[in-house]
């Protein structure tokens, strides 16, 4: 993976192909994901595998990136952040649903599995 952005992208593609193993493959073993989908911190390869594997059997789960909110940020070569807005779809009771989410992945280029931190968060409703 050459930039942030392709870390992403990998990500993306492996959501859409239902790619578990990729997927996984793309943390760090001592990563932390804030999943949108649930309200525990995932700390542990097992724990993620279990969060994507239910996440994966939903029905038509798709993932698309609002490519004009994504803000890449160099922290310290070969550290990024990357945040931005990404929307989930997938059926519950029959209905194909769109979940808006806000993102933030802190990520290391030297490392074979580069998501060090994914805090991903359904955005709530404006007051």
């Amino acid at each position: 993976m050459k930039t942030p952005q392709d870390v992403l992208e990998q990500w993306m593609q492996a959501v859409n192909n239902g790619d578990v193993e990729s997927l996984l493959g793309l943390y760090d073993s001592q990563a932390v994901l804030i999943p949108t989908f649930s309200n525990r911190l995932l700390n542990t390869p097992d724990k993620l595998r279990e969060y994507f594997e239910k996440l994966g059997s939903r029905e038509e789960l798709s993932i698309a990136l609002h490519e004009k909110t994504l803000i890449v940020r160099e922290l310290q070569n070969p550290l990024f952040s990357l945040s931005g807005i990404y929307n989930w779809r997938f059926i519950v009771d029959g209905e194909l649903l769109n979940f808006e989410a806000r993102f933030g992945y802190v990520i290391d280029l030297s490392r074979p599995s580069p998501i060090l931190h994914h805090h991903s968060s359904q955005i709530p409703r404006m007051l």
